[in-house]
């Protein structure tokens, strides 16, 4: 409901959204090899949302990972994302909607799913407009308005961190 969530949902597949082709994974794992893996989503309700960055790594690695997943974040507040990186986010995301509808219960889930939450039912043809139309310059100022690093939460899994 949000004007921010599609430019947002855009950058979050830029970050994260193609696994091999994507920011983090490209920073945290081909560059670094700080992680195993990488994966990010993001949840939006009527009123909040929450995203998430999730890895496996080494205990000491872990701090080493945040701080690259802070300077990635940061970045996509402070620059735009490079024209290559958003035409591949675009086409992913415009990729998924027809599959995302591509049978009968996909269909009727995602009619439902719309109607209890209240979103118009062919909000993926409207999500798809949307996408196709964003510039870099809406993603950053979305990232700049609603990610806010310093209120981000670390919980870990396994050993404490080193």
């Amino acid at each position: 409901f949000d004007p921010d969530y599609y430019p947002l949902q855009l950058g979050n597949h830029v970050l994260g959204g193609g696994f091999y082709a994507t920011r983090l994974y490209h920073d945290l794992r081909q560059v670094a090899g700080y992680v195993y893996n990488v994966d990010v989503s993001m949840e939006a309700s009527k009123t909040r949302a929450s995203y998430t960055v999730t890895y496996g790594c080494d205990p000491d690695k872990v701090s080493k990972a945040r701080a690259l997943i802070q300077r990635d974040l940061d970045q996509m507040r402070t620059q735009n994302v490079s024209p290559d990186e958003l035409h591949l986010a675009k086409a992913m995301l415009l990729r998924s909607i027809p599959l995302g509808e591509s049978s009968e219960e996909g269909v009727a889930q995602g009619l439902l799913r719309r109607a209890v939450i209240g979103l118009p039912l062919d909000e993926p043809i409207v999500a798809a407009k949307k996408y196709f139309e964003l510039s870099a310059d809406q993603v950053k100022a979305a990232f700049a308005r609603q990610v806010r690093l310093e209120d981000f939460v670390q919980v870990v899994r396994g050993p404490a961190p080193q």
